[in-house]
């Protein structure tokens, strides 16, 4: 410990030992016999149609709802259990990338989870079963209450699916093949081999991570050489991504047909809980303020000296934010300013500071990047970065808190209740890192200091209104062309360029075609369309600080409240109950498009 709080985290109040804990290894004993008991009930009701029979009698009934109810105890309480050992294994990887022993407890938890996909897919079949009054009347009158939503969720999706056999066929057989095509790219990514040649005239090799990093250099002959070298390679390994982005998507295809689903958005939509009309008016809202956008990126390129912005100059630095920040320094300025609008928020923020939930410590072995994970079962959750004093550093602070805080007040809502959809999952993350950021603009003294802040700010709707929006279109238009056969890299490149001309209005002088080949989100199997529920978050995070900026403190309350119904309806019904808008029309979205206007305006201002 160096200062007021301690910078690495505290996980022996989970299960003490680390990665040689005897207690997780007894938990997870437990949670394994616990998912064969729940398979083998499952079983048994599916062999004697006990939960299906067609007798009304109240005994009848009786048994099936004494069923459901203890089928669904279990389910909670093994999920809560999986959960919380995900998590738990996840931070002992972060902290050490080298602890062999928890890539170990990593893999049994995967199997785990896997064989609980099985108990699932049958517990599905039997709410199926279930006739339809019996059902009914146990959700009303049951103890399924605080979870009748995602209850009902998914009886309703089970409906739309093939049989339970054939649904866990398909998820066998995709280990081996959908999956597989999926982790193909990550052996491909880390072959890649990008050449540069320094100052000094030296040579060097450098990993796809690194060559990254210099896509933002300060110096644009640095961008400019780097950008050249990174479309070259991926350019190259496209022969190779293409087969593996071909298959993930015909994969899907043929399932989505075999259940008779003719949208490709159709499971997206379900898995974000939202509407197409919502997904269109959002979209809508975000072509009607990109002019504004527009005249942001003609001033950057005007101040870099260029006609155009380069792909590689979008999120080139402008202005200059040095002033390192102390991590004391950093969480008293992150705790003042969540105080001024929630108390408790604040509150809970210190505790997380003072108890050792968050690993900030720059030291060699941890994996890079940030992230907050949840432990619900005991309900606590943990956060990780690598904090060196920059003000990006004090905004992902902020950001994973919103995350923590998020869980801390679903905390004592059943754990089928506590499962939120990616599109709400940014909202409290974003919303706590708008008050630090906005709260850093104003009190920044220092004008280099000052611009530089702001612009990160513009930045960030670029890349919501502009940048995911052109990975929107061109996934859609890719799929399209798809159901037509296999597409080759030339026409993958096409589509990619087509689509970031149209989505940054024009305004790139040369674009990112071999963006499909190099983007991981675009080769993940576990969410399809990994996109637009970023410009959702941001822009429904965006529309309730609007609120919160007239309403102060008087916000809070009904904040926490619309947090917690964030895993047990829509995201229209969210919006119409707690914010009473809308979002299948664009006014809702309008607003909140139109915040970053006065960003952009105060930018033009201060560079003129």
């Amino acid at each position: 410990m160096s200062g007021k709080y301690p910078i690495t985290w505290e996980l022996d109040t989970i299960y003490p030992g680390g990665s040689s804990s005897a207690a997780f290894k007894e938990e997870l004993a437990g949670t394994e016999r616990d998912i064969e008991a729940l398979i083998q009930s499952l079983g048994e009701a599916a062999a004697t149609g006990s939960s299906a029979g067609t007798e009304q009698s109240p005994d009848a009934k009786f048994q099936i709802q004494a069923l459901l109810t203890a089928w669904t105890e279990a389910v909670q309480s093994i999920t809560l259990r999986l959960r919380e050992a995900d998590s738990f294994v996840g931070c002992l990887m972060a902290q050490n990338m080298k602890d062999t022993a928890a890539n170990g407890l990593n893999d049994r938890v995967k199997t785990i989870s896997a064989r609980m996909l099985g108990a699932l897919t049958k517990f599905d079949a039997q709410l199926v079963a279930v006739p339809d009054d019996i059902w009914q009347s146990w959700l009303a009158e049951g103890p399924a209450g605080p979870s009748a939503f995602a209850l009902a969720e998914r009886r309703a999706a089970a409906k739309e699916k093939l049989s339970p056999e054939l649904e866990e066929l398909a998820g066998d057989l995709a280990v081996d093949g959908y999956h597989g095509w999926g982790e193909l790219y990550n052996t491909i990514v880390s072959r890649a081999k990008f050449q540069v040649t320094e100052a000094d005239g030296t040579s060097r090799v450098l990993s796809a991570g690194q060559m990254h990093n210099r896509l933002f250099d300060s110096d644009r002959a640095v961008r400019e050489a780097a950008m050249a070298e990174w479309e070259r390679e991926w350019s190259d390994l496209g022969e190779l991504t293409v087969d593996s982005l071909n298959r993930l998507a015909g994969f899907r295809l043929k399932l989505y047909g075999h259940r008779n689903w003719t949208n490709v958005l159709k499971e997206p939509l379900a898995i974000n809980r939202m509407s197409e009309a919502t997904l269109n008016a959002m979209w809508a809202a975000v072509e009607e303020g990109k002019p504004d956008l527009v005249r942001y990126m003609e001033r950057k390129a005007k101040l870099l000296g260029v006609p155009k912005l380069d792909w590689h100059d979008v999120e080139a630095p402008i202005g200059n934010a040095t002033k390192t920040v102390p991590y004391d320094e950093a969480a008293t300025f992150i705790v003042d300013r969540f105080r001024q609008f929630s108390p408790d928020m604040a509150d809970f923020s210190e505790m997380a500071f003072r108890d050792g939930w968050i690993e900030a410590e720059d030291r060699a072995g941890k994996r890079p990047g940030g992230f907050c994970t949840s432990l619900p079962k005991s309900e606590q959750t943990r956060i990780f970065m690598t904090y060196s004093g920059t003000a990006s550093n004090v905004s992902t602070l902020a950001h994973e808190l919103g995350h923590a805080y998020h869980q801390h007040v679903m905390n004592d809502l059943p754990p089928l209740a506590q499962d939120y959809a990616m599109n709400v999952a940014e909202t409290a993350s974003t919303f706590a890192e708008m008050l630090v950021s906005d709260a850093a603009v104003k009190l920044a003294e220092d004008q280099d200091e000052k611009l530089a802040l702001l612009e990160d700010k513009v930045q960030r709707a670029v890349a919501f209104f502009m940048n995911i929006h052109a990975r929107f279109l061109f996934e859609t238009r890719f799929y399209a062309k798809r159901k037509e056969g296999l597409v080759t890299a030339e026409e993958l490149s096409e589509l990619m360029a087509a689509a970031q001309r149209e989505a940054f209005s024009d305004q790139l002088g040369t674009v990112h075609p071999s963006f499909w080949a190099s983007k991981l989100h675009f080769y993940l199997t576990d969410v399809p369309f990994y996109n637009f529920p970023y410009t959702f978050g941001f822009l429904f995070s965006s529309g309730i600080y609007a609120r919160a900026q007239r309403e102060g403190q008087a916000f809070a309350e009904r904040y926490v409240a619309l947090l917690r119904d964030t895993g047990r309806m829509t995201v229209e019904e969210l919006a119409k109950k707690h914010l009473g808008v809308d979002l299948e029309q664009p006014d809702f979205w309008r607003e909140a498009v139109a915040l970053t206007k006065a960003d952009i305006e105060q930018f033009l201002a201060m560079t003129e």
